[in-house]
């Protein structure tokens, strides 16, 4: 999140403060700026500890740390974080909390956050959730918070974080409170919160059918089936793609496997509840619209948008050079400045019963153990499953705090939060609730009118007040993904996952595997909704649309049974691609979702896996690594055949369109010196605005990820679609080829004001760049504040759905210009050879450390952007030869 307003004052003080800079610079540097790096040598007592900790840290920073009890790791672990990266632990416990505004100061983004956060109750679920938990998995989370606040000891905010001496420019900084076990649980509710990935397709729907004139067949073309005739799901019949199956309709859609029994045959939107009251549609939308606008206006740790997923694969050893499984993974979340993970090694000196943990990994800073990793026998990825854990009820409210429930008025469930504003005075913020959950929609100031909406004639009651929308999300029941978290880091089998993933609620992801003994598979966690069919309903009940709250048949009936989710162990093709796809074909297992990632990224790494065991090539970390590098683009491939049949007249749009003619020969690769990836990036970005700018509002513009790309794919058999007219020319009905053709022209205009006249000179690394950005100093502060936190930017190739998903928003356009910055990177890469782990490789993007001054902050995000990787040692031995500071930690006496 960038702070304008916060911006605006440190402008002015920054000014000042220069002067003085100029004068004292090496000092204020050294005193203000230096001041919170920790010192990775050397030695420290921590009576909190058992027995002696050794950190050990190689050239990239990257701790292991060893010890003798569990207790003692935990208590470590919480010590390095707060060394490396206290400052951004302390942001997401206030973003968790909804007490961003008691951090940042008055400030209109930060206040709709907390109003947003407090709504949901991130940290009241999580405070519930702390009592499930065993008396094992407390005692660690409680270590861990232990060792936080250790290192927080007598230190004053300035020398945890530079930037709590800039905020004290323009705030006043209360103490730093100490580090608290529920601190770390709520961070899995914003986790859950960003890979819940489908709330924008539930609302985008309804968003859709006004503008669309009710048109259910046109929306249902926005939202194609997943193309299983051509992309296979993650557990798959065969090698090759199954024989394609009849077209699904708009019946079927609604229709097949809930877990329950078979939906009705009829597709409409709960936003159009016309079978109740025949004017609900028009009062029923303002509530869908605000509900759309609260849930963008939280902070999105991990990232948005359609970028936001994961490749992983696993290869059994029949296929791999070591003979024994290989297992890679790339998380895609949001780009920021220090980058999301932080790399860890936690090893029992000898596993025992006392100690049971030797792992290393990626983790989060604020949350013990390691999330994505190894043990010794053990290697796991996870990749966001796509679920449909979300569903919003339109609820029918009344003027007396009451709202419908089966013919009912039920009183709603009331609270007040306050919201305390560093600098200002305290907000009290009104949350109701139904049976479903919070009321989401009208929360934002903006949107306050939206559930006292005009009350059409003959409304069925005096006092009826209008609609409201409230949301029933998983992660609001308390659950025991923190037990998980130390299960899955143990787990030495497909039977230990499997009984991990039973714990791990949320959020639901897949989970990729490997071991030493020679096995791979698949595990889906997660708790998943079981929706009732609802015999002759107006509405579907598999969660694409929002549902009619006052009909309790669209409850929730349970959820899926952890023994009844989809699994595999050792597939007879010796490899399992999961990346977003559907997890199987339409009509197998229990419904999960529709709204899946379209499946081009994993189609394109299952290709490559075949390719190489055809033509017997050894995988091995390098080809995993240059796989998770591949650069080749599925609309590429769908669309330039059809560009290059387009008659263009002029020579100078012509030069632009000479380019797309030779790119087959490079496979359509989307490499960063590429002119041509350049110019036809410009031309889908064109093609979408052309196409559906006049059809679609703005909240739901087409972003050009995998789901507009199974959209355009269909459109282009369908040269006089009626979206292909452009409905603001008078007495004219374009077809598809004069789009495209327009769609050529304002590309080349575009990129001709952009990179120049001469397209041979053009390069998709200067249009897409990466672009890393602190969270509270980001690009409206400024300049040498900016200069100073946010690393230097970088050209890189990959995009949209390309297996190098290095996303970027179509949608996001200014006076016919695209932004084209990466919006989602792979936030890391990792290859796990269980053939030799020690062989294993790993890369971060940007670095170990938080602090912006510390040689750590940004020292692997050239490597990252190269498509490089480091060395990753795990064995005592290989760790020892790769240590360049080692820092022990003594206990008392």
């Amino acid at each position: 999140m960038s702070v304008s307003s916060l911006a605006q004052r440190l402008a002015i003080i920054i000014a000042a403060v220069l002067v003085v800079v100029l004068v004292v610079g090496a000092i204020l540097t050294t005193v203000l700026v230096r001041r919170p790096l920790p010192d990775y040598g050397g030695s420290s007592t921590l009576p909190i500890l058992s027995g002696e900790v050794e950190i050990l840290r190689d050239d990239q920073g990257v701790p292991q740390i060893y010890a003798d009890t569990d207790t003692d790791l935990f208590r470590a672990q919480g010590y390095v974080h707060a060394q490396d990266r206290f400052f951004e632990m302390d942001y997401r416990r206030h973003v968790t909390a909804g007490r961003l505004s008691e951090l940042v100061g008055e400030n209109e983004a930060a206040l709709a956050a907390d109003s947003v956060i407090r709504t949901f109750g991130w940290r009241r679920v999580a405070e519930q959730e702390w009592d499930l938990l065993t008396a094992e998995s407390r005692g660690f989370f409680e270590a861990y918070a232990e060792g936080v606040n250790a290192y927080l000891g007598s230190r004053e905010a300035s020398q945890l974080g530079m930037e709590y001496t800039v905020l004290g420019l323009v705030t006043e900084l209360a103490e730093v409170e100490p580090w608290t076990p529920v601190d770390s649980l709520a961070w899995l509710k914003a986790m859950a919160w960003d890979l819940s990935t489908n709330n924008d397709q539930e609302l985008g729907r309804a968003a859709a059918l006004r503008p669309l004139a009710g048109d259910l067949g046109r929306v249902a073309e926005l939202y194609p089936a997943f193309p299983e005739d051509q992309n296979l799901p993650i557990i798959a019949p065969s090698r090759e793609p199954a024989a394609a199956p009849a077209p699904e309709t708009d019946a079927e859609a609604g229709a097949a496997g809930t877990g329950a029994a078979d939906e009705p045959a009829a597709d409409a939107a709960a936003a159009e509840p016309a079978a109740v009251e025949p004017d609900a549609a028009a009062i029923g939308n303002a509530a869908l619209t605000s509900a759309l606008e609260a849930l963008r206006a939280t902070p999105r740790l991990l990232g948005e948008g359609d970028g936001i997923g994961s490749n992983s694969f696993v290869v059994a050893g029949e296929h791999t050079a070591s003979g024994l499984p290989l297992l890679a993974n790339d998380p895609h979340l949001g780009i920021s400045a220090p980058g999301i993970w932080h790399q860890t090694g936690l090893h029992c000196r000898e596993v025992s019963t006392l100690c049971t943990f030797d792992v290393a990994g990626f983790g989060f800073a604020g949350l013990p153990g390691v999330v994505i990793g190894h043990n010794a026998e053990l290697a796991w990825g996870l990749t966001n499953m796509g679920a449909d854990v979300v569903d919003f009820y339109l609820e029918r409210v009344y003027d007396d705090g009451t709202y419908l429930r089966d013919g009912e008025r039920v009183p709603l469930s009331r609270r007040t939060e306050t919201i305390a504003v560093n600098g200002a005075e305290d907000v009290a913020l009104s949350v109701a609730s139904t049976g479903h959950g919070p009321i989401v929609s009208g929360v934002l100031p903006t949107t306050t009118a939206a559930n006292t909406t005009p009350v059409p004639e003959g409304s069925p009651s005096p006092g009826f007040g209008g609609y409201a929308v409230a949301m029933s999300w998983t992660a609001l029941t308390p659950g025991r993904t923190g037990d998980a978290l130390f299960a899955i880091n143990r787990a030495t089998d497909a039977d230990t996952i499997a009984a991990a993933a039973a714990l791990f609620e949320v959020p639901a992801q897949s989970i990729v595997f490997a071991t030493t003994a020679g096995d791979i598979g698949f595990q889906a966690p997660g708790k998943i909704p079981v929706r009732r069919t609802v015999d002759g309903a107006p509405v579907p009940s598999d969660g694409r649309w929002p549902r009619p709250g006052w009909d309790s048949r669209y409850d929730w009936a349970g959820y899926v049974e952890p023994a009844d989710m989809p699994r595999a162990l050792n597939p007879a093709d010796g490899f399992i691609v999961a990346a977003n796809q559907a997890v199987t074909l339409r009509d197998a297992g229990p419904f999960l979702s529709r709204d899946f990632d379209y499946g081009y990224r994993s189609q394109r790494l299952r290709d490559l896996i075949v390719t190489a065991v055809d033509t017997g090539t050894p995988i091995d970390a390098a080809w995993a690594n240059e796989a998770m590098n591949d650069t080749a683009s599925p609309f590429a491939e769908m669309l330039v055949p059809a560009l290059l049949d387009i008659r263009v007249e002029d020579d100078f749009v012509q030069e632009a369109v000479d380019l797309l003619a030779t790119w087959q020969d490079d496979d359509y690769r989307q490499d960063a010196d590429s002119a041509a990836a350049a110019y036809f990036a410009a031309v889908w970005a064109n093609l979408l605005a052309l196409t559906f700018g006049d059809d679609l509002p703005a909240s739901i513009a087409p972003d050009g990820g995998s789901r507009w790309l199974a959209v355009v794919a269909q459109l282009m058999a369908d040269p006089t679609n009626p979206f292909w007219d452009d409905r603001t020319t008078i007495n004219l009905v374009e077809s598809r080829d004069e789009i495209l053709l327009q769609a050529l022209v304002s590309a080349r205009n575009e990129l001709t004001n952009t990179l120049g006249k001469d397209p041979s000179s053009w390069e998709w690394g200067r249009l897409h760049v990466a672009a890393p950005q602190h969270p509270v100093f980001g690009s409206d502060v400024p300049a040498p504040l900016s200069w100073f936190v946010n690393p230097a930017p970088i050209g890189v190739g990959g995009g949209s759905s390309i297996v190098n998903a290095t996303g970027w928003d179509a949608g996001d356009r200014e006076d016919g210009r695209t932004d084209f910055a990466v919006t989602a990177v792979p936030s890391m890469r990792m290859v796990v050879e269980l053939g030799d782990l020690d062989s294993s490789v790993w890369v971060n993007f940007t670095g170990v450390s938080g602090h912006p001054a510390a040689a750590h902050y940004d020292d692997q995000f050239e490597a990252w952007a190269a498509g490089e990787t480091y060395s990753w040692p795990f064995s005592r031995a290989a760790v020892e030869a790769a240590t360049s500071s080692t820092r022990t930690l003594h206990p008392a006496g």
